[in-house]
């Protein structure tokens, strides 16, 4: 039983280091991040905020809308979240400073392919494991329990909602985009591609080894 305890951390801490690691490399492409961290990222090449910081502030203003959300259903529990958050977003500082900036091309469009791979396989990794989910995947939830609504169809809605909020903080803060691109359009489809390929392929094995299927 400690053995599979042990494992199911283990899965956890491997799947935030294995999205945080997806997220920067979408920064380092310069080809627009995924939607629901473009606001953040936005925001810090607008004011020259830490992106860390600013994901931070980010996931704790998700995390107070999912305690409105639930009302009377919010646990104790989902305040992990927040802790969670500064995990999470420590390991983005970290991998921005060991990663350098790229700026020809090939380089950029291998940091946006493994970039869209690897957020994929840690979000996978971490929702298998069925602990405390980050506070964008918490939102989806609390929504998608609240109208009732397929969760797939809610983080879509989400998705395009964040993109436009960033698009409007990018033309009213400099007249132009900011944070978003092709690499946002191909991360909406592409995270949720490799989420199925790795479930596909080790999800059954991951919840047996943690302990959580028999």
């Amino acid at each position: 039983m400690l053995k599979k305890k042990v494992a199911r951390g283990l899965f956890y801490l491997s799947g935030m280091l294995i999205l945080a690691l997806g997220i920067i490399l979408n920064t380092k492409s310069a080809f627009g991040v995924t939607p629901i961290i473009s606001i953040a990222y936005c925001l810090s090449l607008i004011h020259h905020w830490n992106f860390g910081n600013a994901s931070l502030v980010m996931y704790a203003v998700l995390a107070a809308v999912e305690f409105l959300i639930k009302g009377r259903s919010f646990r104790l529990y989902d305040l992990l979240q927040i802790p969670l958050s500064v995990v999470l977003t420590r390991f983005f500082n970290l991998f921005s400073a060991i990663l350098p900036d790229e700026h020809s091309l090939l380089p950029r469009m291998i940091c946006l392919v493994c970039g869209i791979a690897f957020t994929g396989i840690g979000a996978a990794m971490n929702v298998n494991t069925r602990l405390v989910p980050n506070p964008g995947d918490g939102i989806v939830q609390a929504i998608s329990d609240r109208t009732g609504k397929r969760m797939g169809n809610v983080k879509n809605v989400f998705d395009l909602a964040c993109v436009a909020l960033t698009c409007l903080i990018g033309f009213f803060s400099t007249r132009h985009l900011v944070g978003v691109g092709i690499g946002t359009i191909a991360a909406m489809i592409g995270v949720g591609r490799f989420i199925w390929i790795y479930n596909q392929l080790f999800r059954e094995k991951q919840l047996r080894a943690t302990g959580l299927l028999r």
